[in-house]
């Protein structure tokens, strides 16, 4: 397998999801915020998340060399969300995307990790706009958004669904003042 890059934060480790992730995955995709606010993926089983890692995950990483990564927190190697750089249809270039079991939401971590991917995005991946989507209801995920950068820039329809994009242009992101967790 190709070694492909595994980032660093001050409080986690950003790897690339892999099946090794299987269990970790399996209960993230059934937690209730995954179920409410991105969707049922029908994974059921650790066979159904690795299935869904081969599937899902590991054709962009080995296409692009970038896609979803598993959050690790470096004070106990805990295993506690992921974010990820997507190259998803219906999206114009790169989006962004983060979810966090409960226990870790509202810590500072989906910030820290998406503020880094975005880093990634426009420094080494050449990118030149960072795009995400997000349901209507979901206030949480749009706060954090207008945190990092990102301006509504209106709706698309995914999977059937009506969501809100969030755009933000590399040069806006140059001219932004730093802000921390």
């Amino acid at each position: 397998m190709i070694p492909y890059k595994i980032y660093e934060t001050e409080r986690l480790v950003l790897k690339p999801t892999s099946l090794e992730d299987a269990v970790f995955l399996l209960e993230l995709l059934n937690s209730p915020k995954w179920l409410e606010y991105i969707g049922d993926r029908k994974v059921y089983t650790i066979e159904d998340a690795q299935a869904y890692i081969k599937t899902k995950m590991l054709p962009q990483l080995s296409k692009l060399g970038y896609s979803n990564n598993t959050l690790i927190r470096k004070s106990d190697s805990f295993k506690i969300g992921i974010c990820g750089l997507h190259n998803r249809e219906g999206v114009d270039g790169v989006d962004i995307g983060f979810a966090l079991l409960p226990t870790y939401e509202k810590k500072g971590y989906a910030f820290e990790s998406s503020n880094k991917l975005i880093q990634v995005a426009f420094n080494e991946l050449g990118q030149t706009q960072v795009n995400a989507v997000t349901k209507e209801n979901n206030s949480s995920s749009q706060l954090l958004l207008e945190k990092l950068g990102l301006k509504l820039s209106g709706t698309t329809n995914l999977e059937n669904e009506e969501l809100l994009v969030y755009k933000m242009k590399k040069q806006s992101w140059k001219n932004k003042k730093p802000i921390e967790r």
